[in-house]
């Protein structure tokens, strides 16, 4: 006999193509069938995908044998299915149904459609506070999907990297230690599905996400991370459990199956009819190694060093080039615009460099002063500038997170000239943290006081940074158009706030062709 809620974790859905999406739920089927016990049964789930919330209409079934060799989750990709349409899900294990899930279709591949808007998320820390950006995001019935741009677990212990300057635990990790083993991962995972805010967003869109550094540990690169040392054991055994359990208990195709274990490639295209495409970042996994500071130029500009890898660098630009789509759009998880900021005192950076896990690009004069982002592998920036610009290329937008803060940027291929010429080959949009650690946080400083500062000297040290809010924690939505692709910004009242309300504070757009932004007085309508 099965437990009373077997699918304690959720729903959820992801990928969405024209016909297919792909499915997911976690079923408990004893109670000794924990997440990273390895206990438990093999089991059989069977999913439903029907036209109505009541199930009369079903278009799409199957089952899927679990077991703890994959945790007890359940993975599939549904097929069959029709272009731009809205979808109800649901699981069924032993007689007990899992909630009804919400999931949406692409458009056909040739769709002239006219709109296109979704959510944007990222940096969603446990222990730093609640996801209120998440249930607010759940709220709206306009989204065609959310873009998660990573980190969206964190490895932390209780204690580290909490909110604000005492790292308080408004919630404490589980389990109560960094997560290393195979193990860990899966039961952090798990521990992060039983939010209400998130269960609820998942069951209501769609998710296309990508992964940062945190879902493995922090500032990590292709063999090594700042977050792990020999006393963590093998960093690659370490690697192959962190992907594992991402591909586990994520809605997302791996290397473009759904099914486990295919691969570890998260890098990959998704097309919304002829209006939009979205290529999808791996930043992590290729990268080299991130500079030490202090750093000297050449360094930096070393054209064997790597962000992307050479592999993913020539696809992206080979997905930039294709004419099919007006907007081309990249899920890039760190930020791809050089800053440069006029001299700080040390103090200041300090508190900044922490306040953000060390993601805020706040330099000293000279070279950058984060260099785990593109500003630290400025060939193959260069690289790919260099290529939107020669090729023509217009409409790239760079949708981005990680640095805990919100930003709207022009994309100049010579950054010293762009006072004299305002050339741009793209746009690039960040989206704040939902409840990471950001300036204001660190420094202890009410909210719109000391930051308005420093927000004023990197803005004026940098023109093309039209846009910056070091201070408030939320999400964003993206709303398209064949005229314009406009961006609303919305920031939650208090993280710590189980009841957190959200306002819109600030809108930037970009004009078809233009490759520039622009601020907008009013946010797009539901």
């Amino acid at each position: 006999m099965s437990l009373p809620d077997p699918f304690r974790h959720g729903v959820a859905s992801g990928d969405p193509t024209p016909h297919q999406v792909v499915l997911w739920t976690r079923v408990t089927p004893t109670e000794a069938a924990q997440p990273g016990s390895g206990a438990g049964p093999q089991v059989r789930v069977r999913w439903q995908v029907a036209r109505d919330a009541r199930f009369t209409r079903v278009v799409s079934s199957g089952s899927q044998t679990t077991g703890p060799a994959r945790d007890h989750t359940v993975k599939v990709d549904a097929g069959g299915l029709s272009p731009a349409t809205t979808y109800f899900y649901r699981f069924s294990y032993d007689g007990v149904h899992s909630p009804v899930g919400r999931t949406r279709t692409a458009p056909a591949h040739d769709a002239d459609n006219a709109r296109l808007r979704f959510g944007v998320a990222s940096c969603a820390n446990w222990q730093a506070g609640w996801f209120s950006a998440y249930r607010h995001l759940a709220d709206r019935d306009d989204l065609e999907f959310v873009l998660h741009l990573g980190d969206y677990v964190y490895e932390y212990g209780p204690g580290e990297y909490g909110m604000g300057i005492g790292n308080v635990d408004v919630r404490r990790h589980d389990p109560p230690h960094e997560m290393v083993t195979l193990a860990d991962y899966r039961r952090r995972h798990a521990q992060y599905k039983t939010d209400p805010d998130l269960r609820r967003l998942h069951a209501r869109h769609p998710f296309v996400l990508t992964w940062d550094d945190h879902e493995r540990m922090d500032n990590s690169w292709r063999a090594g991370g700042v977050n792990h040392d020999a006393s963590e054991g093998s960093f690659a055994a370490r690697s192959a459990a962190a992907y594992k359990a991402y591909d586990e208990w994520m809605p997302v195709r791996l290397s473009g199956t759904s099914a486990l274990g295919d691969g570890t490639r998260i890098h990959r295209r998704l097309t919304f009819g002829r209006l939009a495409q979205l290529s999808l970042l791996d930043l992590r996994t290729y990268r080299d190694e991130q500079v030490a500071l202090p750093v000297d130029s050449p360094t930096l500009d070393d054209p064997g060093r790597t962000i992307t890898g050479d592999a993913q660098m020539s696809w992206l630009k080979r997905t930039l080039d294709d004419q099919h789509c007006l907007w081309r759009l990249v899920g890039n998880p760190v930020m791809i615009a050089p800053v440069r900021a006029p001299s700080l005192y040390s103090g200041l950076l300090d508190k900044v460099n922490q306040a953000t896990n060390g993601t805020v690009p706040l330099p000293t004069d000279g070279p950058p002063y984060n260099t785990d982002q593109w500003d630290g592998y400025t060939a193959d920036r260069k690289e790919l500038y260099q290529h939107l610009r020669d090729q023509g290329v217009n409409n790239a937008v760079f949708l981005t997170g990680d640095i805990h803060s919100s930003w709207a940027c022009d994309l100049p291929v010579d950054a010293a000239a762009y006072r004299l010429t305002g050339g741009s080959v793209g746009t690039e949009f960040v989206c704040t943290s939902v409840t990471s650690n950001n300036l204001k946080d660190i420094t202890g400083t009410p909210p719109r006081t000391s930051s308005l500062a420093v927000e004023a000297a990197v803005t004026t040290a940098n023109p093309h940074v039209k846009f910056l809010n070091f201070d408030d924690h939320g999400y964003a939505v993206v709303d398209i158009t064949r005229r314009r692709l406009q961006v609303d910004y919305f920031k939650i009242s208090a993280r710590d706030d189980r009841k957190a309300t959200s306002t819109r504070m600030a809108s930037w757009a970009t004009t078809v062709n233009s490759n520039k932004v622009h601020a907008v007085s009013t946010g797009v309508q539901g």
